[in-house]
């Protein structure tokens, strides 16, 4: 197979060569690269339009008294819906969504109060996690925590146990879910710099004023009996989302020195197979190989690339049933190169 290769000065051969050796195929993601006004407003539309409709239809439920399950039934389609926000403001982040980068960082401000994320803060994070995934050495950067298993036994027990609470599904999608995006995001990431931090402020006096007039409006009591259970339901999906794309059976991790981009995409992110309309709520981040490989590639154009290329319809999919059995893998074994259990 064809190979193109570029090498970046002060490393040895090996670790030029495994970081950056391509294939030929490569070359044709670049095909998938632009980006559509008019595809991208339609997805906004789509999107914001029954997104403000359910909003509408919870407070009026709450208000007029109606049992709380109608409003939670309401709440699990809104909460589908800020899912597929929270994906156009990742392609925001990756100034893929519009053309122009004005536009793409406008929205992604909007979409950041909805989802309670600041733009410039997440966008640092999640472009050194780009960088950075399947790397043993450069952990830390938006990505799940994980821990080796000899790093693991060299952990105080009071840490051992708070670890495994964090890897538990309760730790994972339950609290951590609503930590993450209430409090966590409220504080800027280490190392940013004055844009970061900015945007933190930004972003959280933005919030504040939307959660006081919703307050004023609305009323505390039906503001947080529609706001929370949306929160949180949107929360765990997308929590549960980002962590089977790097987490799973078969998954790749390396060292610095043996660390290769090409496997890191292909091996070290998942396709996860989902039916159509749960690919449409996810913004088609199923195909998250595809989006390492050409994270510029919209996410409307995900699936266009997958289909025309054959080397990337040869990754084998993760289903939604394997899947499930990524919630017992814990701490990867550098011996036996692979996410295994605590025992």
């Amino acid at each position: 197979m064809a190979v193109i290769e570029t090498r970046s000065p002060g490393q040895t051969p090996q670790a030029q060569s495994a970081e950056r050796t391509w294939p030929a195929w490569h070359a044709t993601l670049l095909n998938y690269r632009d980006s559509s006004a008019g595809q991208a407003s339609w997805q906004v539309l789509n999107t914001l339009l029954p997104y403000g409709c359910l909003w509408f239809l919870m407070i009026l439920s709450v208000q007029r008294g109606g049992p709380y399950a109608l409003t939670l039934a309401l709440a699990v389609a809104a909460a589908a819906f800020l899912v597929r926000i929270f994906i156009l403001f990742h392609d925001c982040v990756h100034g893929s969504l519009f053309p122009r980068k004005g536009a793409n960082t406008f929205f992604g401000y909007v979409f950041g109060v909805l989802v309670f994320t600041p733009f410039e803060d997440w966008r640092f994070s999640h472009l050194r996690h780009h960088a950075t995934y399947a790397n043993l050495d450069a952990r830390g950067f938006g990505d799940i925590w994980t821990l080796t298993r000899t790093e693991y036994a060299a952990k105080p027990r009071a840490l051992r146990l708070f670890y495994r609470f964090y890897r538990s599904p309760v730790g994972l999608l339950g609290l951590g879910a609503l930590f993450s995006f209430l409090l966590r995001y409220r504080l800027p990431t280490h190392t940013t710099k004055r844009k970061e931090r900015m945007s933190v402020l930004l972003t959280n006096l933005l919030i504040a004023g939307m959660v006081m007039v919703a307050a004023r409006c609305l009323g505390w009591r039906t503001y947080l009996l529609v706001q929370l259970p949306v929160l949180w339901m949107a929360g765990a999906a997308g929590v549960w989302l980002f962590f089977v794309q790097h987490q799973f059976k078969g998954v790749y991790w390396a060292r610095k020195g043996e660390w290769s981009g090409l496997r890191a995409a292909m091996e070290g992110s998942s396709f996860y197979r989902l039916p159509a309309v749960l690919r449409w709520f996810s913004g088609s981040i199923g195909y998250h190989h595809v989006h390492h490989l050409g994270p510029r590639i919209p996410n409307y154009r995900l699936k266009a690339c997958y289909d025309a290329v054959p080397a990337l319809q040869a990754r084998p999919p993760l289903t939604i049933r394997q899947s499930l059995g990524a919630v017992r893998l814990k701490v990867w074994d550098e011996e036996r190169q692979e996410l295994v259990g605590f025992s």
